[in-house]
């Protein structure tokens, strides 16, 4: 029997839904943890193929070879387990070179295969000289170092573009009839991701150029944490978001990532720290505008309970005032510019974060990076301040969002 009345005649239907709750959660994770072991195997063990056909026979690095790309690449999947575990230095090392190695595999990946498809083409052209196959072993190897060549560079310029964030300026005008005819400075960022990556130096960073902006309010569009909280509590790294200054206060909600490492703590940890998290709610600021912050939209997945519908928050609001909305996952805009929403503010995209991955998210979102207007409501998604895995981006700019608002009735 699935169900048993209790001793005092009450049911346990609630502890039912828990424990098929937790059911769900572990098959799901179950599932998805093992695609992304599929996929991530694979494509290593497509380029460990590749790169061990490039070595010549009899050569000393056909032994060494497979011993170190295997280390290497595993580090990545077992830096995510000792970040929960046991997060210490050399969790810390084994995080970075595993992030490091995802981004070099991207870049091997795609050069192999742009290599693999031009020698299919060849089988029916035969562009290649005749000198290409003279000497097949040297042409292998010098193959394999203009893979590496390329893809160190590609990971270079990635890593340093990621270090350089810039300041996006927006000018948006808001016309509302009870509007407090006024300007503001709004600074908004996203997709933090603070961590054992995004450490103390750049969220110092990011707060001092918030700061320089002399904010009236400042925005965090989820994703401030990087799944685990263990290494923004060791890095002591919520003392540099104190350290942000602004007449109207700190606001932020949930993302992805929150859910991810466990919302409670994350949440618990970022108010102590002088952010204010919105979960599916609505506050009038400074009796001039309605600032409105949703949960995650992933919410239902990893804790089996849903997210207020935007409809159901709005009721508290009074829509003849300005209306601010933060909603992490940029769904649903066409809908959301028929509610009397004037501002949307949202983030998780990345923009793809590192090419060719941008074509993937632009298929996905109506808005991948950048502003747009829907109807009289405006729209920006932001490319975020930070990473995920690897420390970088190609293809896009880490930002710092500066939205000078101006309010008419």
């Amino acid at each position: 029997m699935l169900f048993h009345p209790s001793d005092d005649g009450s049911d346990n239907t609630n502890g039912i839904t828990f424990v098929y709750s937790v059911h769900m959660k572990t098959t799901q994770f179950l599932i998805f943890f093992s695609i992304v072991i599929v996929i991530y195997g694979s494509l290593n063990f497509y380029i460990f193929i590749r790169g061990l056909q490039a070595i010549p026979a009899g050569s000393s690095w056909r032994t060494w070879f497979p011993i170190i790309f295997w280390i290497i690449a595993s580090t990545f999947i077992l830096a995510r387990i000792l970040e929960r575990t046991y997060p210490c230095l050399f969790t810390g090392i084994i995080t970075w070179i595993g992030s490091f190695w995802l981004g070099f595999m991207l870049f091997f990946f795609l050069t192999v295969i742009l290599i693999d498809l031009a020698r299919l083409f060849n089988s029916f052209q035969h562009f290649f000289p005749l000198s290409f196959y003279a000497n097949l072993p040297q042409t292998r190897i010098v193959t394999l170092f203009i893979v590496l060549g390329l893809s160190v560079i590609f990971v270079a310029v990635s890593f340093i573009n990621a270090r350089i964030p810039r300041i996006k300026e927006l000018n948006i005008t808001i016309s509302k009839p009870n509007a407090t005819p006024g300007e503001l400075t709004v600074v908004m960022a996203s997709d933090i991701h603070l961590g054992t990556i995004i450490a103390s130096r750049k969220a110092n960073r990011l707060v001092e150029k918030i700061n320089a902006m002399n904010p009236d309010l400042v925005l965090f569009a989820g994703d401030i944490v990087d799944e685990d909280l263990a290494p923004v509590i060791n890095n002591n790294l919520g003392e540099a978001l104190s350290g942000i200054k602004s007449s109207l206060g700190v606001f932020a909600i949930t993302g992805n990532h929150e859910y991810i490492g466990g919302v409670g703590p994350a949440v618990e940890y970022l108010e102590k720290h002088g952010v204010r998290m919105l979960r599916d709610t609505a506050i009038l600021i400074n009796e001039q505008f309605y600032l409105v912050g949703r949960d995650d939209r992933d919410k239902p997945r990893f804790t089996g309970k849903p997210r207020k519908e935007l409809e159901d928050i709005l009721v508290a609001v009074d829509t003849s005032y300005p209306v601010i909305l933060m909603d992490h996952q940029p769904f649903n805009l066409v809908k959301h510019s028929t509610m009397g929403i004037d501002l949307q503010l949202s983030g998780h995209t990345h923009h793809g974060q590192l090419w060719p991955f941008n074509y993937i998210t632009n298929a996905i979102y109506e808005v991948s990076w950048g502003y747009k207007q829907i109807g009289k409501t405006h729209f920006y998604v932001s490319s975020g301040y930070g990473t995920w895995g690897p420390p970088l981006r190609l293809g896009n700019r880490p930002e710092i969002v500066k939205i000078n608002l101006r309010f008419t009735d």
